[in-house]
């Protein structure tokens, strides 16, 4: 019996969800988790960067896309901006008690689909993947973009935001056992240099164009990939929320007979994924 059960076990095929960053473009997440709720999809692993680990949290815990929607109509960037000093980093306890006030102050490892969030650790500027400790800590930290956050104290680690190296976590899925993974890039239309030369347009600027460049590898270790159409949005702006998730719910719609097709396929062989990439 246990050798029947280890051989079906071995035939699951494991599919993994990558959230990468964009800042307030992220509000196309609650249109792609609308549309996956509808579709009845579940996957087994999730990861996020930055406004992406939010949402990602969020949907491992399984708050709904309406939930969602509420908080986010809630939330201004002013709000989140502690700041009153120009050009001084906010701290991240708005961030940190948005998680709190919306599933408390929980570990990682609560979660009810195992889960990842990504952050670059400042002392070693390593990558970090968080898959256990406070949730709140880890959110904020992956999301402390530098000169707009400070960044956060989390064990050992000096937290930042995660898109300064790795803006699409697909590549972390696969180390975390996915056998194919389904990324989201809020930010493909994006990182085309600045449209006025004010401090705070030039640094978000500046930082979607190396969330672009970091995205390579998460398009490389990606079966699928879902990219809403945000071009008009700033990420620096919540104006055309609405507009945001309605992108994210029809570009999520459009793929969601491939997503099912990847449920449906046969455990891949092993690094099957890896010599793809190299023909394709």
């Amino acid at each position: 019996m246990d050798i029947l059960i280890a051989k079906k076990m071995k035939k699951y095929r494991k599919i993994g969800l990558a959230f990468g960053g964009g800042g307030a473009r992220g509000f196309s997440y609650i249109g792609v988790i609308r549309a996956l709720e509808e579709a009845g999809i579940k996957f087994d692993y999730i990861a996020g960067t930055s406004i992406g680990s939010i949402f990602g949290a969020m949907l491992a815990y399984g708050v709904d896309s309406d939930r969602l929607e509420k908080i986010a109509t809630s939330i201004k960037v002013k709000d989140i901006r502690t700041s009153k000093i120009p050009l001084m980093p906010s701290s991240s306890d708005a961030i940190e008690k948005i998680i709190i006030d919306t599933v408390g102050d929980i570990d990682i490892s609560d979660l009810k689909t195992p889960y990842c969030a990504v952050a670059v650790d400042m002392l070693t500027g390593n990558e970090v993947n968080i898959t256990k400790g406070r949730l709140c800590k880890a959110l904020a930290g992956s999301c402390a973009v530098p000169a707009l956050f400070q960044p956060v104290e989390f064990e050992d680690k000096l937290l930042f935001d995660g898109g300064l190296q790795n803006n699409i976590p697909a590549d972390v899925l696969r180390k975390l056992g996915c056998d194919a993974v389904v990324s989201v890039d809020i930010n493909s239309t994006r990182g085309h240099g600045a449209k006025s030369t004010k401090y705070f347009d030039l640094l978000i600027a500046s930082v979607d164009i190396m969330m672009k460049s970091n995205s390579i590898k998460g398009y490389m270790n990606s079966d699928l990939i879902i990219k809403p159409d945000l071009k008009r949005f700033r990420a620096s702006k919540t104006d055309g929320m609405y507009e945001m998730i309605e992108e994210g719910y029809r570009a999520t719609i459009e793929k969601i007979p491939e997503i099912m097709a990847l449920f449906k396929r046969k455990k891949l062989k092993k690094h099957w994924w890896s010599i793809r990439k190299y023909k394709d």
